[in-house]
């Protein structure tokens, strides 16, 4: 439950950030930042994240940076429902093809089913709001890149069994210090006119909860239960999301986009009991 919370207030808050005066690269800082805070207590008193450091450049590449940047990019350009939608209906999907791809996962015909009525919601959705949202399809593009980057994720925590605690360390070490320099000199940023409370909260939220906390929560189910059961676990995450953000943030969906909502739903919740696993190979071969 503290997972599926961690992920709606992830879509809602992030796409807040939009309308608190900050660049995608601004909330990506706060996020790297906010990480490390968190994690430096915990490395200092417990010592450095036990990860082999090709793995830990992996794990960087995909969940530290490919995934926030994305997601935080199409936030700028899409609404909240389209980046719950589109990132919890495209997880299991792309990590189902994956683990297929490495042969760690089995396809059962009730799965299937599901990830077809997953995709044909998807694409309802974007068919219902094309025309709402000006430009929203770039942020659907994004959001896809997001979700991919997190299903490649996925299958290096169950082809490596990696240890949930020392692959967030890991991560939240290692992304403010590359990441904060670049985004000083280089890259867009509006945060000097972002209220000092927003400030803070992304910070909090976004570095304590949706990175490290919902971080070592997923990664630990996955290697508990696999990643089939595991990325179904967000099925009510579209349409609580589609839901929260229509008095929250005014982005209300016409009859047909909440339709598409609530069949992506459906369509995770049938392949939830339908999910096969393969145990991963040993993490030294």
């Amino acid at each position: 439950m503290l997972l599926l919370f961690v992920w709606v207030s992830f879509h809602l808050v992030s796409r807040v950030s939009t309308a608190q005066s900050m660049t995608a690269w601004d909330v990506a800082a706060l996020r790297f930042a906010g990480a490390f805070l968190t994690v430096l207590p915990i490395v200092l008193w417990r010592g450095p994240p036990r990860i082999a450091p090709g793995r830990a450049l992996a794990v960087l590449a995909f969940a530290g940076f490919g995934f926030p940047l994305a997601a935080f990019a199409g936030y700028q350009l899409a609404p909240a429902a389209h980046g719950a939608t589109v990132m919890a209906a495209g997880l299991p999907v792309g990590t189902a093809l994956l683990g297929l791809a490495f042969g760690l996962t089995r396809m059962s015909g009730r799965r299937a089913l599901s990830l077809c009525v997953v995709v044909a919601g998807s694409v309802l959705l974007a068919s219902a709001t094309s025309g709402a949202w000006e430009g929203a399809w770039k942020g659907d593009l994004l959001f896809l890149g997001a979700v991919l980057s997190w299903s490649v994720y996925t299958v290096m925590v169950q082809r490596w069994r990696l240890a949930a605690l020392d692959t967030m360390l890991a991560i939240g070490l290692a992304a403010a210090p590359a990441y904060l320099p670049l985004w000083w000199f280089a890259l867009p940023s509006t945060i000097e006119q972002a209220p000092a409370a927003a400030i803070a909260f992304q910070t909090v939220f976004q570095g304590a909860f949706a990175a490290v906390l919902a971080g070592l929560l997923y990664t630990k189910a996955v290697t508990l239960i696999g990643p089939g059961p595991t990325t179904m676990i967000g099925a009510v995450v579209p349409a609580l999301s589609a839901l929260a953000a229509w008095p929250l943030l005014g982005e209300a969906l016409p009859p047909l986009g909440l339709l598409a909502v609530l069949l992506v739903s459906a369509g995770m919740v049938l392949g939830v009991a339908g999910s096969g696993r393969v145990d991963p190979p040993d993490p030294r071969t």
